[in-house]
């Protein structure tokens, strides 16, 4: 695909891409994952650090394969492999790092982790998630979109749950796109204000909109997509029964998927909770995209990648 402005530059936020730029990595991951990558190898001698300050299983399998597809080697590094683990700053992991790789792909808790490695760092660092952004996440529900409805500009896609990372990631994604959201969480567990007032921004250059609600019913009303993820984010102490008691009423099950539109596509990024965030019925029935969604992290990566690196 042709040079964009992430050749050579980190991602750690979907901000520095417009919404057509999105919408080329989308249909070139489509491309890849219908062609195959042949004899495309943008990363052939290069090796790429992963670190890993949290578990992963999509996430860290995706990456691995996506770069030996593109020809280069991956060097897999949980906290615990790292000095990091000792005291060492990011800063200076970074900086060692980048006369070693040539690039790196890092999940970690705060923005301001990732910003400060990629700061100090003299290749490119690709967000695998923080505790406020999970931008690749974001690609791959797109592309998982585009494929099962054909467009994206237009359509309404409700998020039920907790407004995490996820939430920010999609609605940036969805704004950027032309895709109405509308958010439906609990009292006290909105998005971030400053995510919400940046994603109004985009919705008025797209034409779209952004709406936060507290009621699910509302969100999932003639939605072309429902989606969900867990009560409790990744690093946080195990849902109090007080918590599951507040996102009961937020639960994706039947009843709530039969108030969409009749070709809804239900998502969830994984790993669920069965019986909590999702029912099992929903996941496993005939509305359920979450395991195409699982699989386009592979073929989005791969387009993310050869974005950065060609």
């Amino acid at each position: 695909m042709p040079k964009s402005k992430l050749n050579g530059s980190d991602f750690l936020t979907l901000a520095p891409l417009s919404g057509h730029e999105i919408e080329a990595l989308l249909k070139e991951a489509i491309r890849h994952k219908t062609e195959g990558v042949k004899g495309y190898k943008p990363l052939s001698g290069k090796v790429l650090g992963l670190i890993f300050e949290k578990p992963s299983t999509r996430t860290r399998v995706s990456f691995e394969v996506a770069v030996y597809r593109l020809g280069g080697r991956a060097v897999a590094l949980s906290g615990k492999d790292l000095q990091l683990g000792r005291g060492e700053t990011v800063e200076d992991t970074g900086r060692a790092l980048s006369r070693y790789l040539d690039g790196l792909i890092v999940r970690t808790f705060g923005q301001d982790r990732i910003e400060a490695l990629a700061a100090a760092s003299s290749v490119p660092v690709i967000n695998a998630l923080t505790d406020q952004s999970h931008p690749c996440q974001a690609l791959a529900d797109m592309m998982t979109i585009l494929e099962y409805k054909g467009t994206l500009s237009g359509l309404k896609l409700a998020y039920i749950g907790d407004g995490n990372n996820v939430a920010h990631s999609l609605s940036r994604a969805a704004t950027k796109l032309g895709i109405d959201i509308v958010i439906a969480t609990p009292g006290g567990h909105e998005p971030q204000a400053e995510v919400i007032k940046e994603c109004q921004a985009y919705a008025a250059e797209s034409g779209c909109s952004i709406e936060l609600t507290h009621d699910p019913r509302e969100a999932a009303n003639g939605a072309d997509v429902i989606y969900t993820d867990v009560w409790v984010s990744m690093g946080h102490s195990e849902a109090a029964a007080d918590t599951l008691q507040l996102f009961r009423p937020f639960q994706v099950d039947e009843e709530l998927v039969s108030l969409a539109s009749e070709d809804v596509m239900v998502m969830h990024c994984l790993p669920a909770h069965r019986g909590e965030e999702i029912s099992a019925d929903v996941m496993d029935g005939n509305h359920s995209a979450v395991w195409d969604q699982a699989e386009n992290r592979l073929h989005a990566q791969v387009a993310l990648l050869g974005m950065i690196f060609c």
